[in-house]
């Protein structure tokens, strides 16, 4: 494990971008970003036109470890490269970026109002893969639509579990059971989620750390326990599809708790934008965040 990394995300000032979204979200951030399901037929092409837009992003004089702590990259992502360099290596060699790699597969089925995650076979080799890359860390994300403990206990153990193997590489995971902001008993399953990740956490060996990535709560840091935990180096918020702005606001009620957004980071940025109005455009998102991550 790269100490240096570590140092950075334990104590450093900023957020992680998560610029993950893989075959299922990929249209959807696609078309946001001004770019039609219509204007591309294989999903290989879909793939490029997505890292084109990622290459944008990381390589802007904006994009930096002075206000970014880490980036979430796709699987994908770990085989192309920023401006000529290996993907992983770029970010942080060029930009002081921690490098992560999403490694869930999707989510199965909802079952007792949740989706755990698909099955993993290639685990290991991705988790190779991203050591041999120079990746720090791994996301991968659930998702809790109602507050049953059937559910969320399902979720939170199968994070563990695989947690667990990716540990042993000397990987840090950061687990992502995500509640779904629309749920008619968030407060419920926040509750549920929050007492379940504790006894996890607890069952930890001293030397095993992990990172959580939550939903803004609707209770002013309710997850105080889990970012003072002595096992969680980080805790870190999605926005969940909140807007920018609604993330902001949620976010800056919840001390020490900071963001990992996508949308809410890509939020305004457009294929035909200059360069000039492009900068602009991500330089006022990244500061936005920064400041609602270091309140």
């Amino acid at each position: 494990m790269n100490t240096e990394q570590l140092e950075q995300m334990t104590h450093g000032a900023g957020f992680i971008a998560a610029l993950d979204q893989s075959g299922g979200s990929t249209p959807g951030a696609l078309e946001l970003y001004g770019i039609p399901r219509e204007s591309y037929d294989s999903d290989e092409q879909m793939l490029s036109l997505m890292h084109a837009m990622r290459t944008r992003i990381v390589t802007n004089p904006s994009f930096g470890g002075d206000h970014i702590l880490g980036a979430i990259l796709f699987e994908d992502t770990l085989d192309r490269q920023f401006a000529g360099v290996d993907a992983a290596t770029y970010l942080w060699d060029h930009k002081q970026v921690v490098p992560f790699v999403k490694v869930d597969k999707g989510l199965a089925p909802e079952a007792n109002g949740a989706r755990c995650m698909n099955p993993m076979p290639g685990l290991n080799a991705l988790l190779d893969k991203a050591i041999t890359k120079g990746v720090f860390g791994t996301k991968m994300r659930s998702f809790i639509q109602l507050g049953d403990p059937v559910g969320v206990q399902a979720v939170v153990d199968q994070q563990f579990e695989i947690a667990t193997s990716i540990l042993a590489k000397g990987l840090i995971p950061i687990l992502e059971p995500e509640i779904d902001i629309t749920s008619p008993d968030k407060q419920v399953a926040e509750s549920l989620l929050r007492d379940a990740l504790l006894k996890g956490l607890d069952a930890l060996d001293d030397d095993q750390l992990v990172m959580l990535k939550l939903t803004l709560p609707e209770r002013d840091d309710y997850y105080a326990s889990l970012i003072e935990h002595p096992k969680v180096v980080r805790v870190v918020a999605l926005s969940g599809g909140y807007t920018r702005q609604q993330a902001i606001e949620r976010l800056v009620h919840n001390h020490k708790m900071i963001a990992s957004f996508s949308r809410a980071l890509t939020e305004g940025l457009h294929v035909d934008m200059s360069d000039e109005a492009f900068t602009a455009e991500l330089k006022s998102a990244i500061e936005q965040i920064y400041t609602a991550s270091i309140s």
